[in-house]
């Protein structure tokens, strides 16, 4: 079997750390690639890719119907691509695939799981969020815009610490095109010292990234600050700075205490801060950090947890 993967962001890494050798994929598919390779093997343009009666391509973007569109453009059967992530639409797109039965136990029985539908909350507006927006973790993204209507009278800057491609903090901007929006990242990956314990295909996808990237996102990008570099010296010159929400994803133990230890004294009743990850099986560092800066604080936090994919809890202050 020749196996191709779509994407080479956190989807497409996770999916090699946990269920695939690297060897064993013959290229990886990008709609839009900033590298030449990923762990160690080619990435090439949809377009380029030749098909035969033994290839499989796995679609790890969550990004599906664009993606379904651009296969189509490029004479990709449908009966080729297996959709890794279904998430909240109504449809299981991998249904047509046959060759699925050559995949790996595990991973075979990972896609077997039924795709859930989330309905459309009654307040949810068509304006600032696009569909694209809402494809990649539903009720994470919706969550986000109803605390943002609830953000009017709280005064303060938004801040998201652990940007990645900026996706999440798109929403932001879009969502709080008034307020200032600060993007603290290394914008080039982990600090290594501390993400040497992880897997290299988690490692090497947030490194696929850049700041450029993440801007020519952004619907507002007067109002973004990029404080590229390692948190929390990127904060420097900040103190007196008070904020009304934030977004907390770095992943590791140590950067999310960090992050925990400026951000929440520093926002503003009524404000929100998003802390990503935190009941994630995958990334354990992150509740451990949590834990740890209520013990120094000697209390608990308000805290909400979601039912999003990664397990987002939300602090209130």
């Amino acid at each position: 079997m020749k196996l191709y993967i779509w994407g080479t962001g956190c989807g497409a890494g996770d999916l090699v750390d946990r269920w695939l050798d690297p060897a064993s994929v013959t290229a990886f598919l990008d709609s839009d690639p900033t590298c030449d390779r990923f762990l160690g093997r080619p990435v090439m343009l949809p377009e380029q890719f030749e098909d035969s009666s033994d290839a499989l391509i796995l679609v790890a973007s969550s990004h599906t119907e664009e993606i379904s569109l651009r296969a189509a453009s490029c004479a990709i059967a449908p009966e080729k691509l297996i959709y890794v992530k279904n998430n909240w639409l109504l449809s299981d797109r991998s249904a047509a695939c046959p060759g699925a039965e050559e995949l790996p136990a595990p991973l075979l029985e990972e896609l077997r799981r039924r795709p859930r539908l989330v309905r459309e909350p009654l307040w949810a507006s068509d304006g600032a969020l696009s569909e694209r927006d809402l494809e990649g973790d539903y009720v994470r993204v919706r969550t986000l815009e109803a605390i943002c209507r609830e953000l009017d009278g709280v005064s303060g800057a938004a801040a998201e610490l652990g940007v990645y491609r900026g996706g999440f903090a798109r929403c932001i901007n879009a969502l709080l095109p008034a307020r200032t929006l600060y993007l603290f990242d290394t914008f080039s990956g982990f600090d290594a010292a501390e993400a040497a314990r992880e897997g290299r295909g988690f490692t090497a996808a947030h490194e696929n990234t850049s700041a450029e990237r993440v801007r020519s996102l952004l619907p507002h990008p007067d109002k973004a600050v990029f404080r590229p570099g390692l948190f929390p010296a990127t904060a420097n010159g900040l103190a007196d700075e008070r904020f009304c929400l934030v977004s907390l994803d770095v992943d590791l133990e140590e950067s999310t205490l960090a992050g925990l230890r400026f951000f929440v004294p520093r926002i503003n009743p009524g404000g929100y801060l998003l802390l990503h990850d935190c009941l994630s099986p995958l990334l354990p560092g992150v509740q451990k950090a949590l834990r740890r800066y209520e013990d120094e604080r000697g209390t608990h936090l308000h805290k909400l947890p979601l039912c999003d994919i990664s397990g987002t809890v939300v602090i209130s202050v």
